[in-house]
């Protein structure tokens, strides 16, 4: 009871930084929350390295070290990829998809501290730690950035992450979010506008727009005065 007290208290103040020195590293932490993220999806170690940017070395430490407290266990799975088939005098050359048998790892459903992880690591916000905005900050000229989604846990929202700004550019905006993804672990939906075409969408009652605005949702940045 105290551990699942203690991961309560402070599961919505804790930084990148706290978390690294709570489990040894940031590359547990972001494998821990994949996992965590993604209950029933399995992953063999080249998928895990790139959604996780942590490198297969580490990977195969922080995996074996989860596999032994129980969190994770290993699982066959088949997984679908492209395969080129090369061109021939009577056929040209295509992209076919085939099923290819691997062995990869899933969330074991079983691990007694299952849920207080998830509110520590997966039901929080991310946008608590200053190195997340900052990760945006360097991408334009930012004049709003709203959270919703997985950032306030709700599951109902049409995106996760509003950006309204001018010359933004786009190389970095794609790095700042896959950084983000990277570190809790999924898939982000965003949606970036530069400021006239968004000031426009709110004159016109565009309807992404006021889906965004109009359910929970909450303003990181508001230099539009909304």
């Amino acid at each position: 009871m105290f551990f699942v007290s203690f991961l309560k208290i402070f599961c919505y103040n804790l930084s990148m930084e706290i978390l690294e020195k709570l489990f040894g590293s940031s590359a547990k932490v972001k494998i821990m929350r994949l996992f965590l993220s993604n209950e029933e999806v399995s992953f063999e170690n080249a998928d895990i390295s790139k959604r996780a940017k942590v490198s297969v070395n580490s990977i195969r430490k922080e995996l074996n070290n989860l596999n032994k407290i129980g969190l994770i266990k290993n699982k066959i799975f088949y997984k679908e990829i492209e395969k080129k088939i090369k061109k021939t005098k009577t056929k040209p050359a295509e992209i076919k998809i085939i099923k290819k048998k691997v062995n990869g790892w899933i969330l074991d459903e079983k691990f007694p501290y299952l849920i207080p992880l998830q509110n520590l690591l997966v039901n929080m916000n991310t946008f608590a730690s200053s190195s997340a905005l900052k990760k945006l900050n360097n991408t334009g000229k930012l004049k709003l950035i709203v959270i919703s989604g997985v950032f306030i846990q709700d599951p109902d929202s049409r995106v996760d992450l509003l950006v309204v700004g001018d010359k933004i550019k786009s190389g970095s905006l794609d790095n700042a979010i896959k950084i983000l993804e990277s570190e809790i672990g999924r898939e982000l939906r965003y949606v970036v506008f530069e400021t006239h075409d968004f000031k426009y969408r709110m004159n016109v009652y565009d309807k992404l727009v006021r889906d965004i605005m109009d359910y929970p949702h909450q303003k990181i940045i508001n230099r539009l005065g909304l």
